[in-house]
């Protein structure tokens, strides 16, 4: 059955940035919720003290909690070798916070999609960096997790492998035990892709998922794929909502997912709003897992 964890949306800023929220606060927070896991980001301010990641994962696991997995944006697609060497090392400190904290699955991307790359130079070079971290992710037993990405906050260009044709060309070209999907169904829809159709095409690889929901505030989706599918910038049309009342189909997703033997972590990004609309998407989403892995 799969397990569920929670990702600290609404506090990205507080956490990351102007440090006006402890990663302690955040603990306790989580903890109050019907979950088994806090998916971890490696941008928290108080990471950066490699004496904090075993307090934190102590910390955690005191409230009867783990940390499964660790969100991370390293940028492969940059035409300076040394360039990609040092975002290559840097995802192999991320890969050693994630062992530290306990955690099984490392996120990685593609890169930034930069005007002067072709799409066979950005598969090529990003299936090469991921390659060169597998073993070392593959000796600490953890998998390398690829997500149909938007936009990292502080990248200049969108994900390289923002459209689902890259994005199933470079999870093709990568085959490694160690290696597979993160979906996030939301951010088809910001690719302006069918967030069912990518599932499906990679269901077999996904290892690991990111539940949140969208909705649009105007317009229709055939809109939103004429003018803002794949732009840099979020798509206006689009906003952040409740899982469950937004655009996704979870009986859909779930029923696919189901079918292929997946029992990995989903871990919800929501909560924008306040605490009060995560709890009741942790609710829908247990409610649907309960549903689907009875």
């Amino acid at each position: 059955m799969p397990r569920l964890a929670v990702f600290p949306k609404a506090f990205m800023h507080a956490l990351c940035k102007d440090g006006t929220m402890k990663v302690a606060e955040w603990i306790e927070l989580a903890s109050a919720l019907d979950v088994q896991g806090l998916e971890w980001y490696a941008g928290f301010l108080e990471m950066s003290d490699t004496k904090n990641w075993s307090l934190f994962r102590q910390m955690v696991e005191d409230k009867g909690r783990t940390i499964p997995m660790m969100c991370c944006s390293p940028d492969f697609t940059h035409p300076d070798k040394s360039f990609r060497d040092a975002e290559v090392a840097k995802q192999k400190n991320w890969i050693d916070m994630t062992y530290t904290l306990g955690g099984k699955y490392c996120r990685v991307l593609s890169g930034q999609r930069r005007p002067e790359l072709t799409i066979k130079e950005g598969i090529e070079l990003a299936a090469s960096c991921i390659e060169t971290c597998l073993p070392y992710a593959s000796d600490r037993g953890i998998t390398l997790i690829i997500e149909n990405h938007y936009k990292d906050d502080f990248w200049t260009y969108p994900e390289f492998a923002q459209q689902m044709d890259v994005f199933c060309q470079l999870v093709e070209a990568v085959k490694h035990p160690n290696f597979g999907v993160n979906y996030d169904p939301s951010n088809a829809f910001l690719a302006g892709d069918d967030p069912l159709e990518l599932l499906k095409k990679v269901s077999k690889r996904v290892v690991t998922m990111h539940a949140s929901d969208r909705y649009l505030k105007y317009g229709t989706l055939e809109d939103l794929r004429k003018e803002e599918g794949g732009a840099a910038g979020y798509a206006k049309r689009l906003s952040h909502g409740e899982i469950g009342k937004g655009l996704n189909d979870y009986d859909a997703i779930f029923t696919e997912l189901k079918s292929v033997g997946f029992d990995g972590w989903v871990s919800i990004e929501d909560g924008v709003d306040g605490m009060e609309q995560l709890e009741r998407s942790v609710a829908f989403v247990n409610k649907k897992i309960r549903q689907y892995w009875p």
